[in-house]
């Protein structure tokens, strides 16, 4: 039987800094009464130990060791994608009468850390994860300790956690060769951050692809770091007013389309530039014409993380693993708008030498 993670007490504590429980509680409560000396020698104990004041200590010693709530973090909870692993995870939770307290990061590594930090003082059960952080060193602690994590959409680096994912790479990949299928070779990649792991997968796969068909770097727009819609909106406008145009675009985040599509509407050229989104997007099939995507399942990424967050609470012994859930091409028509190379035969060409 595998033995419970062993949190710091208040009681490891005060015997490191050789002081009373009461000392140490007066310390880390901010009360005053308490010299420098002493209290900088409860906090650096408290530190050694990875110690973190537990606020709801004494209701869970009422109610026993479990407090049937878990941690979600998401990039934004306004975002129908995070809005669906969001809806995913509770629907596992619920039937083990098991609460979701979820927030927002938004992109903000240092956000992120003091959401983590907090579900975990609060002592949930559990966490579920979307990081922008490269290097989650910050989580090292808790791994060694045996505390339930599970990262979704984006996978755990440098610490040992599940992780549940998108197939981003593959997807990119099908929606570039859907593109050159269709006879473009001048294609633009819109994305924003390349810290997020899912948008440099995406670009890796969009220019793998352009690479497997001899198609030069060169003649692609590599467009990175864009904010939000408005902010993909106006980058797609300057595209639209050079001498040579991209005949096609590869959106790589659901903002992106949206602000993508936006331009190619107020330009009137959304029947003359194809276009292939990563992300579905509610009523995108009622557009003339409809957009083709690269669609998700967070759902089901939901699902898993939560089945597997379980399964790592009840200590359940598993390997440690990433879980990937399958993307889908679905063809609308913008993906579909013939290039100047239509005629071209629709298998890639040999590679370059």
């Amino acid at each position: 039987m595998p033995q419970a993670p062993h949190h710091a007490t208040m009681r490891d504590v005060a015997a490191l800094a050789g002081v009373g429980v009461k000392t140490v509680s007066r310390v880390l409560n901010g009360e005053p009464n308490v010299s420098v000396e002493t209290g900088e020698r409860v906090r650096r104990a408290a530190a050694n130990l990875n110690y973190e004041l537990n606020v709801y200590a004494g209701g869970l010693r009422r109610m026993g060791a479990r407090t049937n709530a878990i941690g979600l973090m998401l990039e934004s909870v306004d975002n129908p994608f995070s809005a669906a692993i969001h809806r995913g995870v509770e629907s596992v939770m619920r039937k083990h009468s098991i609460i979701v307290l979820a927030q927002s990061f938004e992109e903000d590594p240092d956000r992120e850390r003091t959401v983590v930090k907090e579900f975990l003082r609060r002592r949930v059960d559990g966490v579920i994860l979307t990081t922008v952080s490269r290097d989650q060193a910050y989580l090292s602690a808790e791994a060694a300790r045996g505390t339930a994590i599970v990262f979704v959409d984006r996978p755990a680096v440098s610490v040992a956690f599940d992780s549940v994912v998108s197939r981003n790479y593959d997807g990119a990949v099908a929606a570039t060769r859907h593109l050159l299928e269709h006879g473009h070779r001048r294609l633009a990649y819109v994305g924003s951050d390349q810290r997020i792991w899912t948008l440099r997968e995406r670009r890796r796969g969009f220019f793998a692809e352009l690479d497997a068909w001899g198609v030069s770097r060169s003649e692609a727009r590599d467009i990175t770091g864009v904010r939000g819609e408005e902010g993909a909106r106006k980058v797609v406008h300057r595209m639209l007013d050079d001498a040579e145009p991209p005949t096609a675009i590869f959106a790589a985040h659901n903002r992106m389309v949206v602000g993508t599509l936006r331009a190619l509407h107020e330009r009137n050229a959304q029947h003359e530039i194809a276009m292939v989104g990563f992300d579905d997007v509610a009523l995108l099939d009622l557009l003339e014409p409809g957009v083709t995507v690269v669609a998700q399942d967070p759902h089901r990424m939901g699902e898993l993380a939560a089945e597997r967050l379980l399964a790592r609470m009840a200590q359940t012994p598993l390997e440690l693993a990433t879980l990937t859930v399958p993307t889908k091409l679905i063809q609308r028509g913008s993906g579909e708008i013939p290039g100047p190379y239509i005629g071209e035969a629709a298998t890639p060409p040999p590679r370059r030498s």
